[in-house]
């Protein structure tokens, strides 16, 4: 039996986002700002959160699980777009690519199960407060985030063996600046009916259910607000749960774009832009619009700071 379920390509081409010579230096710059304050914003906010022990909390826990996230989710595509911005043909191994498209699938599932997480802790929060601590205790919360990364690398493991499954016998340049699921199956010289089903399905699935129990959540959310009689109780309220509201608007807002256009108004500039939004932008914002709207961080970052400068000046004092 011939073994034509194995590849004859080695390796891929990453075709980048824009080959004008003129936008590569500020595209780079541009692109390794980004990265660097998506990494110096997501690791701070994991250290604050793990050495913190006031923001040892359910809410702060899934803060810094979802902080982990961003900065891995990031890390996984943000290099490989910088390298072609700086190499005259960004080449990227066979093996390299399906582990790069395996983790790109694990974070980009788990972001939205973490955050859908992170409702329902905050559902509990605001509408049964007095059962907080109980509901949400340490077992159920490890609980939720084992959870989620079982159902994160379930999908991810799905994608990827079905497209190892598939062969690569002609063209190899990938029409995008990653490895993602569609531009690879563009490419295969084999029947790719099952990882589109698979697309379907498991896209659909993991969209539709995380989505639902996120709007269901805020439905409660949002009914208990407007019951509380107090204009200050009810701004107190809001203010817990707004973070993680914007967060969810821009993270969905990017994907729906993307995924739930009609195909004829469907590119691969229009792709490449939505896909970068989504896995190298949210990633920087997300730490930002938590620690900058949330108090208890800030006060945190303000002591970390102050502690930094009074040894130093009691020591210009002494002299």
């Amino acid at each position: 039996m011939a073994r034509h379920n194995y590849s004859t390509v080695a390796a891929f081409v990453l075709e980048g986002l824009t080959d004008e010579p003129e936008l590569q230096l500020p595209l780079f710059l541009l692109f390794l700002g980004i990265y660097m304050v998506t990494v110096m914003g997501n690791l701070s906010l994991v250290l604050i959160i793990t050495f913190s022990s006031k923001l040892h909390t359910p809410m702060y826990f899934f803060l810094g699980n979802l902080a982990f996230l961003d900065l891995f989710y990031s890390s996984v595509v943000t290099p490989k777009l910088l390298g072609n911005f700086v190499l005259e043909q960004n080449v990227i191994s066979y093996p390299a690519c399906m582990i790069q498209l395996f983790f790109y699938c694990d974070f980009a599932i788990a972001e939205c199960y973490m955050l859908t997480a992170m409702a329902f802790d905050r559902y509990v929060a605001i509408c049964n407060p007095l059962f907080y601590s109980i509901t949400m205790s340490q077992k159920v919360c490890y609980l939720l985030v084992t959870g989620v990364y079982s159902m994160a690398n379930v999908g991810a493991m799905a994608h990827t063996t079905s497209m190892i499954r598939l062969s690569f016998c002609g063209d190899n340049v990938i029409h995008h600046y990653f490895c993602d699921v569609i531009p690879l199956l563009k490419l295969s010289c084999s029947s790719t009916s099952i990882n589109e089903f698979l697309v379907i399905l498991l896209g659909g699935f993991n969209a539709l259910a995380t989505i639902v129990a996120i709007i269901i959540s805020y439905v409660f959310i949002l009914n208990s607000i407007l019951r509380i009689p107090s204009a200050e109780g009810r701004s107190k309220a809001f203010s817990t749960c707004s973070s993680h509201f914007i967060a969810v608007g821009v993270f969905y807002g990017s994907i729906i774009f993307m995924y739930f256009k009609p195909a004829s108004s469907s590119n691969m500039a229009q792709e490449k832009v939505a896909s970068i939004f989504y896995s190298i932008v949210i990633p920087m914002l997300n730490p930002l619009i938590y620690s900058l709207r949330n108090k208890d961080i800030k006060n945190v970052l303000k002591k970390v700071i102050g502690m930094r400068y009074i040894p130093q000046q009691s020591s210009n004092q002494g002299h």
